[in-house]
């Protein structure tokens, strides 16, 4: 699976260098057929023949991903690297077999594997996508069925962003901020100085690297339970428009006209991008859809909440 995922990562790199020289030459991006094309040079090649001992539909859709990426701002695709973006998916829903009775899963070239089920498979397989996250590997089964579209019966709501408190809601209800960073930020440290002391990609830098994930997971753990609370217990949802990137904006200033309290300012921004507001409006959006309800936004200075 390791060996799967590097070949997709490289694939990836390959075609991403290949796209940004013909862009700089003025000519015309490939698309997906004609990067599928040089897949299959790239696979006979005598330099890259080890592509083909991974199944082909992996690296097919890491081509996928890169023409979807691409399309959208050729400026921000960026190179894929080893032990951050370990994973690969099946998008042939004919080459998988899933058998839940036994808890094991087939997937070509990689034969029948088990796994440990957190949830029944309800629908038709669509794909299947492996990753790697804290030295484990996980496997997320995407399915289609039909359901009926939920009534909510609960009522409104709307909710103040900050750092003091994470979530005032309209109600009273006040969410105590995790501030994950702030308070692992000392072990996190550590963690991180034992990455460096290690033989990169060894059995005890891996080690040591899924001690700095499972850190970094502690955040996406409470914004999961607290979007998660809200949405279940609220048919709609008030929550500020707020434009981190512009609040968490340096100000040190320039050479001519430096900036003042600078310090003050750099622990503002941290405790702000600390808070993780943008993820937790994404997770409201998808749940409060889920469960039949609706997210509204109040761009920032505007009087009136947008629906």
């Amino acid at each position: 699976m390791r060996r799967f995922a590097g070949s997709c990562w490289f694939v990836y790199n390959k075609a991403l260098a290949l796209q940004k020289e013909r862009y700089e030459r003025g000519e015309k991006t490939l698309g997906y057929a004609g990067l599928c094309k040089l897949l299959t040079e790239w696979r006979t090649h005598a330099e890259t023949t080890w592509l083909a001992d991974a199944s082909v539909h992996p690296l097919q859709q890491a081509l996928k991903h890169l023409e979807r990426a691409y399309a959208k701002r050729a400026d921000l695709s960026r190179l894929k690297k080893k032990g951050k973006h370990d994973r690969f998916r099946y998008s042939d829903p004919k080459q998988i077999k899933l058998d839940q009775a036994n808890s094991r899963l087939f997937l070509p070239k990689l034969g029948w594997l088990r796994y440990r089920n957190s949830r029944d498979v309800v629908g038709t397989v669509k794909n299947v996508t492996i990753s790697l996250s804290c030295g484990k590997w996980y496997v997320s089964i995407q399915t289609e069925r039909e359901v009926e579209q939920p009534i909510p019966n609960c009522g409104s709501v709307g909710v103040d962003m900050g750092i003091a408190c994470f979530a005032t809601l309209s109600d009273g209800t006040v969410y105590v901020p995790l501030n994950s960073f702030k308070r692992h930020g000392a072990a996190l440290r550590k963690a991180q100085q034992a990455v460096s002391r290690k033989v990169t990609f060894s059995n005890n830098w891996k080690k040591a690297k899924a001690r700095v994930q499972r850190i970094g997971n502690a955040r996406h753990d409470f914004l999961h339970k607290t979007s998660t609370a809200i949405s279940k217990n609220h048919a709609m949802v008030c929550i500020e428009a707020l434009q981190v990137r512009n609040m968490s904006r340096s100000a040190a200033g320039t050479t001519e006209r430096p900036g003042t309290k600078v310090r003050a300012k750099s622990g503002l921004n941290q405790s702000i991008l600390d808070q993780g507001w943008f993820e937790f409006r994404r997770q409201l959006d998808y749940k409060l859809a889920w469960n039949g309800g609706w997210l509204g936004g109040q761009p920032p200075n505007a009087g009136a909440v947008r629906l």
